[in-house]
């Protein structure tokens, strides 16, 4: 992967191609950023520049043949960890390297792609994925052994926050002081959730959100659409490039979210003194908590980027409102005002405390229906 073909993030390229033409590598670097930000494609493109002895920053002047295999993901000294779970192929004590062949597949098709993406791609929706011991020991195996072709060997460890703490102890040692030539590189959407311990050995590189102009100027080139549409769609995807490029197939998961959440606040309306509309929020509850922890989780997400949107807007910044529900009969700016100062607080809380209890394998159905109860209780809330 190119430096040229990632979107944006010039100070960064600038920052890592000069840090490897100065021979100044960190041994273990941490990479923060949102979703669809670029982290995973900056880091393999990083990593192809020092593995193939890349001099400039296109990226394309070192050794060839070495550039060749990175076409396919496929160097012999690049090595991937990420989370995954047991499915239909792998039913016990799964690893990274059983799933090459998907993850090589997701790197080509959406080299932007979230966690979401790759639990469709293994096909477990509704289980939640994790780098373990298992894994842990073959990253030790791996790195003890020589490069293959003399040089660096480079470890991406995508998502680390999904590190367990066993696993984050196996590897600590090793990530403090590593042998001769080995770099990692740990990427991360929210740094907090990675153990203190592995976060303080690392070099730390914040990736900001990419700009309306750059990811316009990607979709126009990866999709040939017009260019009042892609700016629209740029405007939508508040700065992440894989959810723009969801919405240019009308693909993205936030259509059924959308649809889900509309259903949710109008039965929460009805509730109050409604035995009927009780009814809705109980079989919502049990529909939403037949999908998988990790849909659930996006789900609620989404909902608290939808209340965030709606209290943008009661309060008159619509410069930073994004969200254009599709939603016949639905019109932002009516429920706008029922989002306020006085509930937004209460609201974001009790959506982080669904989300933090179903990633702990709590009982999807009561946690939602207790939300549901919650926030029928809080949209009926005056403004002070």
């Amino acid at each position: 992967m190119l430096f040229s073909e990632i979107l944006g993030q010039e100070h960064i390229k600038n920052h890592l191609t000069q840090s490897a033409d100065n021979g100044r590598i960190p041994h273990a670097q941490l990479f923060v950023g949102p979703e669809g930000s670029g982290t995973l494609p900056m880091a393999i493109a990083y990593a192809q520049y020092i593995l193939c002895n890349n001099t400039q920053s296109e990226n394309t002047t070192g050794n060839e043949s070495c550039n060749l295999k990175f076409k396919n993901f496929g160097h012999p000294d690049l090595h991937f960890a990420f989370p995954v779970a047991a499915n239909q192929k792998i039913k016990k004590h799964p690893i990274s390297s059983h799933f090459l062949e998907e993850w090589r597949e997701l790197l080509t098709q959406q080299p932007y792609g979230n966690l979401f993406d790759w639990y469709k791609k293994l096909g477990v929706e509704n289980k939640q994925g994790r780098i373990g011991v298992d894994e842990a020991h073959e990253i030790v195996k791996d790195l003890t052994l020589k490069s293959y072709e003399g040089g660096f060997k480079v470890t991406i460890i995508w998502m680390a926050e999904k590190m367990n703490t066993e696993a984050a102890n196996k590897l600590l040692k090793l990530i403090e002081e590593p042998p001769n030539k080995t770099i990692f590189i740990l990427i991360v959407e929210d740094e907090e959730q990675l153990i203190g311990t592995i976060r303080s050995r690392c070099q730390v590189l914040h990736f900001p959100p990419l700009p309306e102009d750059v990811i316009t100027e990607g979709l126009i080139n990866s999709y040939q659409i017009e260019a009042s549409i892609a700016a629209k769609i740029a405007h939508q995807a508040h700065g992440n490039y894989n959810k723009a490029c969801d919405l240019v197939y009308h693909d993205s998961e936030d259509t059924q979210f959308e649809t889900w959440f509309i259903f949710w606040i109008r039965s929460a309306f009805k509730a109050k003194g409604n035995k009927a509309a009780i009814h809705d929020l109980i079989s919502w509850s049990e529909d939403i908590a037949k999908t998988g922890r990790e849909t659930q989780k996006q789900f609620l997400q989404f909902c608290l980027n939808f209340f965030r949107q709606a209290m943008l807007l009661n309060y008159g910044a619509q410069d930073l409102v994004f969200l254009e529900p599709k939603t016949d009969g639905f019109k932002l700016e009516n429920f706008a005002p029922f989002v306020h100062g006085n509930n937004i607080l209460d609201i974001s809380n009790e959506i982080q405390d669904a989300i933090y209890h179903i990633e702990r394998n709590g009982n999807a159905k009561i946690i939602l229906t207790d939300l549901s109860i919650k926030l029928t209780r809080l949209l009926h809330k005056k403004a002070s």
